[in-house]
Parts: structure tokens; sequence; C-alpha cells
């Protein structure tokens, strides 16, 4: 039998009941586990939607959050990649069945049997669901610990292990690179890590918003061109001009008039989740022999890769740091989209509070 420990966290027992402080069971540390004093967590969307039940499934009691840094403060007896002190990340995954195909591939994010989330998934050590890192430590088998870059800010990394793998994948798997002109739809939590990865390519970046006062904020991001996507003449300027693009936008939009705009044999990535399906007109696609695709986080190695990529060309997130005392009042506003452009708590104030 697994021995455990209590542990402080901050999550919710139903969906219309807000966070707040509440004990959970973490396993000791078994052979191949390594623990981790989180330090600091970033809040993503999928948050709000898994605590509030928006995507049917929640597991209750619910503690979210998967993007975690922290120090590794013990280790199992046959851990060999990581020690005592390390600084080191947890991403969207926390296992995998580690022997289906796509596993063997390096895609675990795609695991046949479905990989083990940070939170809501089964936990096959305790026999309940996985917690995740809105609380004060968290125990990781060393395969899926991730190492950060000595260059990093520590909070402004925090997102890199959702928001930056969920952009760079799809960016690297299609080739992203000098003498390509880029799109990124959206600029947000997603979005504004899509056109700094995609800059630091060396793509031509340009980016469309349907507000103009983000115009002079996704050129401090690093867009080469912003384009208001309410204005028809405007896009029609991009009409069949762009190699690639990255739509990071997950309210309904016309999906159309974005493939629209790619060149022959140009694909469309999408990594934000609308609620409704986009409708596609079969045009769109086969006048120009175009795909439309889509796209979720990326495997260990690759996640590695990208921290690496992010720490030789210095790229973190833009954050607000909060207190977790302030996380109801931060999902109200991540709704509101009144965020720039991802928040990240302070997992201090967590072990502070009695």
């Amino acid at each position: 039998m697994i021995e455990t420990i209590s542990t402080k966290a901050y999550g919710t027992e139903a969906a219309e009941a807000p966070l707040d402080q509440l004990g959970i069971e973490r396993r000791k540390p078994t052979a191949h586990d390594v623990e981790i004093d989180i330090l600091f967590c970033g809040v993503c969307h999928s948050d709000v939607h898994t605590a509030r039940n928006e995507w049917p499934g929640t597991l209750y009691p619910c503690v979210p959050g998967h993007e975690i840094v922290g120090k590794i403060v013990s280790v199992g007896g046959h851990v060999s990649k990581f020690k005592v002190g390390d600084v080191v990340g947890v991403g969207c995954m926390v296992d995998s069945c580690r022997e289906c195909q796509y596993c063997n591939e390096g895609l675990e994010q795609y695991c046949e049997p479905g990989m083990t989330g940070t939170y809501n998934a089964p936990d096959k050590h305790l026999n309940t669901h996985t917690f995740g890192g809105y609380s004060e430590r968290i125990v990781v088998d060393e395969n899926f610990v991730l190492s950060i870059p000595d260059n990093l800010d520590l909070a402004a990394a925090a997102p890199l292990l959702c928001a930056g793998i969920t952009t760079y994948s799809p960016l690297k798997h299609w080739n992203v690179g000098p003498g390509q002109k880029v799109g990124v739809v959206g600029i947000g939590g997603l979005g504004h890590m899509g056109i700094k990865i995609a800059k630091a390519m060396g793509a031509e970046v340009v980016a469309f918003t349907t507000s103009e006062s983000k115009f002079a904020e996704a050129k401090r991001l690093g867009a080469d061109e912003v384009v208001l996507s309410k204005d028809k003449e405007q896009m029609a300027a991009y009409r069949g001009k762009l190699h690639f693009i990255l739509d990071a936008v997950s309210a309904e939009h016309d999906i159309n008039a974005y493939i629209s705009l790619l060149r022959v044999d140009g694909s469309l990535a999408l990594v934000g989740a609308p609620e409704q399906p986009l409708p596609v007109a079969a045009f769109s696609l086969i006048t120009g022999r175009k795909s439309f695709a889509g796209s979720m986080i990326g495997g260990i190695a690759e996640t590695q890769e990208m921290l690496d990529f992010c720490g030789e060309h210095n790229i973190t997130a833009d954050i607000e740091m909060i207190d977790v005392q302030q996380i109801n009042e931060a999902y109200d506003r991540m709704v509101k989209g009144d965020v720039k452009y991802r928040f990240v708590i302070d997992m201090a104030s967590l072990k502070e509070e009695k």
C-alpha cells in the first residue's frame, strides 16, 4: 500500500461552488517519483472550464493547475534524471500507457488508452483522481518532469508548460520558419505566445485581432503586421498570402474567412477550443488544396525542446501574478478577457495561509 501525505490545496467541491482551501492526499515518492515543492502555477482557461464543469466530466473535489514550476525536495530510490534542488516543471500530463505506438513515438499526448492528465484524471497509484498545481506540492514520475532553463523568470515560465507547448508544437510540426508568412489569430493567453514563438522561428508574423486597441500590443509582442479582422478590406489584402495560420480563438468565429488567406497547400491549425462546431465550406479547402487541422499540447520530449528553445530566445509569457486567494476573481476576469495575458499564482500565498 502506498503511503500518503496530507497537502494543502485550493479547489472546489462542486461546479457552482467557489474555489477555497481544502486538504488532499499526495503519495509519498515511489522508486521513480520526484516530490516537487510548487513555487508558481499558471492559470489556464481549461482550469475554469473544468472547475465549473463546462466540459462535462469533472471529478470533485477538483484541484486545477497544469502549468507548474517548482523545486524538487525529495526523490525516489531509482530516480536518475533529477536531484534534490533542481528547478523543474510539470505540464498537462503526469503519465501515459508508455506502450502504444504514439507513446513510443514521443506523442504521449495522443496516448491510445488516454494520457493521465495532471488533474481530473484517474490516479492509478491511489485509486482516486489526480489533483493539479493549485497545491503546496506534487509527486510526479521523473519521466513526466521537465527541466526549466536557468535564465528564465520562473513565474513567467510557468505558462510555457501549457500555452507555450500548445503553440510551439503546431508551429514546429508545420515547419514554420524563415521565408514564411504566418498568421496568428487572437492575441490572448495562447496567441501572445504564438506570436513570440513564430517570430523567434524566423517567420514573418501577421497578427489578427478584432480590436484596434491591440495593434500596438501585437507589435510589441513581435508581430510584423497587424490586421483588424472585422475590416473586410484589410482581410482581403492578405487573401492567398499566408503559408500557415495558428488559430488561438476559443469563441465562435468565421473560420472560412481565415482559410481564404492561405496560399495553395497552406494549413490552418486550430488550438483554441470553441464551444460550438465551426462550419467549414468545402470550397474554402478544395480550391487551394488547403488543410484545416488541430493540435493539442506536445509530447514530453517536444515540451523539453520548447523550453530549451524559449531559454535560448529568452521567451516567457506576459503574466499578472496573483495570490491563490484571488483565484475566483481571476477566473471571472479570464472569462471577460481581462488579463494580459496569463495569471500565475504565487504558491507561497497558500503555504502562508493557515
